[in-house]
């Protein structure tokens, strides 16, 4: 009996990673290599998404809240310093901010895409301030010329969070591009996953250099270059760094990824569009739009069940967690988290709005249309 149970409270996972015979060779071909960091696989991870993103520079981290905290400090951001970013993202964006020592402050997002909005960007501009945190939210691209322009009129740096967006671009151009940063995450539910691990483009040569040595405590050498001419002691510390480093065995697993994050995108598309077409006509629910001026990526399925419903999102929730249908929600507004509660922001109507309504449905590649049929068919029936 306990056994049914567990089976029946776990019909349809949130999300299954998916990792090909390919990803699992590739990962044991480094295993059985004499150099499992800062070595060969980590620097053709690199240069592969680089030149996938069309940016000069690609640096391989630890994950993305370090590749975000990197980018942020090699701007020069610090104490008594203000960086804008939207109240409806994961902590992350605003830890890394807290991390130099500056202070984030919140703008609302816009309503249909849940990306930053371009109005509560001005309204939170102060002497203070020093950078804009775009995030391309679910693997929608903001409007980053609406953006880049805002940072021109008031000289301000523009870091891009690109957690859910790998392979998003905005009028043909790749996402992270736009800025002096862009900052990726290879998290199990991201488009690829390393497991854990993140990257950081840049078009700046100055960034990269920053970046390189500061992810590795602050040498003035790879660990290739230091074995490879004269004495493996014989290097500088430029700067106080940090261990951010990504090893051979995620790069590995990450280059193997790379390799098919089109094919993996056109699969997530499908399954985006399928829950669009059997859920847009339903009384009660909004469905996620795409925007004709950016490549989507569908990173993440959210629908909103609105308030005019005779259930509440919570109940809606609670109704399919009962039935083995795992949901969850992203996210919790920045502002309501402890460390937060005092920070400036502006009016968060439409984030305050989303976060009672927005669920995020099972969403993954290799997800059954069975699967889809069970979680559809069931919001229905709890909906009407």
């Amino acid at each position: 009996m306990e056994s049914k149970r567990n089976d029946v409270k776990n019909i349809v996972p949130f999300f299954l990673p998916w990792i090909s015979r390919e990803d699992k060779k590739h990962v044991i071909d480094a295993l059985n290599s004499p150099t499992l960091t800062d070595g060969p696989k980590l620097r053709e991870f690199e240069h592969a998404f680089a030149e996938y993103t069309g940016a000069k520079f690609a640096i391989a981290v630890s994950n993305a809240t370090s590749a975000l905290h990197m980018s942020i400090k090699s701007l020069g951001i610090t104490n008594g310093d203000e960086v804008i970013v939207p109240a409806m993202t994961f902590v992350a964006t605003a830890n890394a901010v807290m991390l130099t020592g500056a202070t984030p402050v919140f703008a609302d997002v816009a309503k249909d895409t849940m990306n930053i909005s371009i109005n509560s960007i001005e309204n939170m501009i102060s002497v203070k301030t020093k950078a804009i945190i775009p995030v391309h939210f679910a693997g929608r691209s903001c409007n980053m010329k609406k953006i880049n322009k805002i940072a021109k009129k008031y000289n301000l740096k523009i870091v891009e969070d690109c957690a859910h967006a790998i392979g998003a671009r905005f009028d043909g151009k790749h996402v992270g591009n736009f800025g002096d940063a862009g900052c990726f995450s290879f998290y199990p539910t991201k488009n690829i996953t390393t497991i854990e691990g993140g990257m950081i483009i840049t078009n700046s040569k100055d960034v990269a250099s920053y970046v390189t040595s500061l992810r590795n405590h602050g040498l003035n050498k790879t660990l290739m270059q230091r074995f490879a001419r004269g004495k493996p002691w014989d290097y500088d510390i430029t700067q106080p760094g940090y261990n951010y480093r990504l090893d051979e065995i995620r790069s590995a697993l990450g280059l193997s990824q790379l390799k098919r994050i089109d094919r993996l995108n056109k699969i997530r598309k499908k399954v985006y569009e399928y829950y669009n077409k059997k859920l847009e006509n339903v009384d009660g629910i909004t469905t996620p739009r795409s925007s004709e001026k950016s490549d989507h990526v569908y990173h993440l399925y959210i629908l909103r069940i609105n308030k005019k419903t005779k259930v509440s999102r919570d109940e809606v929730f609670y109704k399919l967690q009962k039935i083995g249908i795992k949901t969850t929600l992203h996210y919790k507004p920045l502002h309501k988290f402890s460390p937060f509660k005092n920070i400036r922001k502006d009016k968060l109507g439409n984030s305050e709005e989303l976060y009672e309504e927005i669920l995020s449905l099972p969403f993954y590649p290799n997800m059954p249309v069975k699967h889809q049929d069970l979680v559809i068919n069931n919001i229905v029936k709890i909906v009407k």
